[in-house]
């Protein structure tokens, strides 16, 4: 081994050292030099069986051949490669030199270099590693004394970046943040030499801004989803589980406020929130089923008051007095339904009664109405009872409208034209004229049954005692608009009128009435447990039905007996 030496590794001998070329003592093949263009074969190091301690010293100091200092470094105890370092003998003595140079060979002009201060990490694995030294070189040699050199001490660890001790890593710069959370940045920011600790400030105070801008956005946005979400829970809550929203008291101020025919309870309680009576129409409909009265309700004109209580309206309502509605009754004549709403509209008398007579093709009829010129009033039997919406500035026509419109839908119900010919009669109108004959002559449910099988039974060909002749005053009375029960028998007998069922047989050209429900149904469904053929009302008070002459006669006389006896009282 020469003061060359070998570096650490496998790095290749240098070109100056005399034993460059050899073979080696083992007959090994010359060393060829790295630069040559030839990647030498890696060789295998002896044994390490003994140290010379100079020797140790001389490679200690010799550094590699690639201006680095390959020299072994100190111990360092932080060094996870690192192996410490044995300590020199003092006592041996200097190597001698295998080929007889005397004290060794002559120095070299060693070039020093800057230290190189970065090691190659596979370096350090070989730190410890050297080439076995020759048998020789184990021999020791007193000829000459050793020569010494001076070993430099190397500030360990001079170049941070290989150590792993270094200086901590200065902060991260912070991570970008969200384009929704972040403020505005600086568009023209300072010279790129102002001072850190400005920058790091100035950027610290853009944080904490941030942060509150963030802390605010959140905040409003949770604070806008809680309020919608108590808002929709609360409108859900009071729709299903709580009491509809209402006015409190009695309310102030008038309105007028029309409630159509036909009107059910929730469409009246629209009606009245539209109008501004009541707050809402759920209100309207919880008074409703806590007033067992509110299934009289009729369709009418009511005088009311602004914001009122759904209950106080309930009752006010159902007061007769609130109603502004024209009630029309069961069996009363066109000519008296006239002048209910001449009386109604502050009209004059005889307005109605001439725009019907000039409008009567505007006003609805059904097709099979006014079959007959000998009709006295086309709209007799289509003017139908119920309570009707009359406000102060409604007109005639539209009052008779609507009740043109309620007959022709209650009519409907009964299948008129199958009816009529059920009961051998030829048009729907002549059905409509029994049930105006049984709503006349009758006086309760029980008699508008027995009243229609005494039409059919005299109307019928079978019928000899009357000749199907109806015989009734009713149609007498009509004709002559007047109501008398007292007619003599001369001239009811001899008055010529087609609406006299004393003198023509059969039934008169129409209606002689605006019948009601009752009188319909009874006109289709009869009572024909025995064959009624008279009646008469004795007391005034119910109807006496017999089936043959003779016991009406005796009626008749009884009858008579009371109209005297009435007569000597003064009545």
């Amino acid at each position: 081994m020469t003061e060359y030496g070998r570096g650490y590794g496998s790095e290749p001998w240098h070109p100056e050292d005399p034993l460059y070329g050899d073979q080696g003592p083992y007959g090994g093949q010359a060393q060829q030099p790295q630069w040559g263009g030839q990647q030498p074969a890696p060789q295998q190091p002896a044994p390490q069986q003994y140290r010379d301690p100079q020797q140790h010293s001389q490679q200690q100091y010799n550094g590699g051949w690639d201006g680095s200092q390959t020299g072994q470094l100190p111990y360092d105890p932080y060094d996870p490669y690192g192996q410490p370092q044995p300590q020199a003998d003092p006592y041996a003595g200097a190597g001698q030199d295998p080929y007889g140079h005397q004290g060794g060979y002559q120095q070299q002009p060693h070039h020093q270099q800057q230290p190189h201060h970065q090691q190659e990490p596979h370096h350090q694995q070989y730190m410890q590693q050297q080439v076995a030294p020759h048998p020789q070189q184990m021999a020791p040699q007193h000829q000459y004394p050793p020569h010494q050199y001076e070993q430099p001490v190397e500030p360990p660890y001079e170049d941070p970046a290989d150590d792993w001790r270094a200086e901590p890593e200065p902060p991260r710069e912070p991570e970008t943040e969200h384009a929704f959370f972040a403020d505005e940045e600086d568009d023209h920011p300072g010279p790129d030499d102002e001072p850190r600790e400005r920058r790091g400030k100035r950027n610290g105070k853009k944080n904490k801004r941030r942060s509150g801008t963030t802390c605010l956005v959140a905040t409003l946005v949770f604070a806008g989803a809680v309020g919608a979400v108590g808002y929709f829970g609360y409108d859900f809550f009071m729709a299903h589980f709580g009491s509809a929203p209402d006015y409190e008291g009695e309310g102030s101020g008038a309105v007028q406020v029309d409630i159509p025919d036909g009107s059910l309870i929730s469409d009246m309680g629209e009606i009245l929130a539209k109008n501004g009576v009541i707050k809402s129409a759920g209100a309207f409909t919880e008074a409703a089923g806590d007033n067992k009265k509110s299934g009289t309700l009729q369709p009418g004109t009511y005088s009311l008051r602004k914001h009122m209580s759904a209950a106080s309206a309930m009752d006010l309502m159902l007061d007769p007095k609130s109603r502004n509605g024209l009630t029309i009754r069961e069996g009363l004549r066109a000519a008296a339904v006239y002048a209910l709403i001449d009386e109604k509209l502050h009209l004059k008398a005889g307005t109605t009664k001439d725009v019907a007579e000039k409008q009567i093709k505007n006003l609805g009829l059904p097709s099979w109405a006014n079959d007959s010129k000998k009709i006295k009033d086309p709209l007799e039997g289509f003017l139908y009872p119920s309570t009707y919406s009359v406000g102060g500035n409604a007109k005639p026509a539209d009052v008779l409208k609507q009740m043109v419109g309620r007959a022709t839908r209650e009519y409907a119900k009964y299948d008129l034209e199958a009816n009529a010919k059920k009961f051998h009669l030829t048009s729907p109108l002549q059905l409509i004229t029994v049930a105006s004959l049984t709503q006349a002559e009758g006086m309760t449910h029980d008699d508008f049954r027995k009243m229609a099988a005494v039409v059919y039974n005299r109307l019928a060909p079978s019928n000899t005692d009357t000749n199907q002749k109806l015989e009734f005053d009713s149609t007498f009375n009509y004709l002559k608009n007047q109501s008398k029960i007292n007619i003599s028998t001369k001239e009811i007998r001899n008055y010529n009128d087609a609406y006299n069922t004393y003198f023509y047989r059969g039934l008169p050209p129409g209606p002689i009435g605006n019948p009601g429900e009752d009188a319909l149904k009874a006109t289709i469904s009869p009572d024909n447990t025995q064959k009624w053929l008279f009646f008469i009302s004795v007391d005034g008070k119910k109807t006496d039905f017999t089936t043959n002459l003779k016991d009406h006669e005796k009626l008749v006389r009884e009858f008579n007996q009371r109209q005297q006896a009435a007569k000597q009282n003064g009545n």
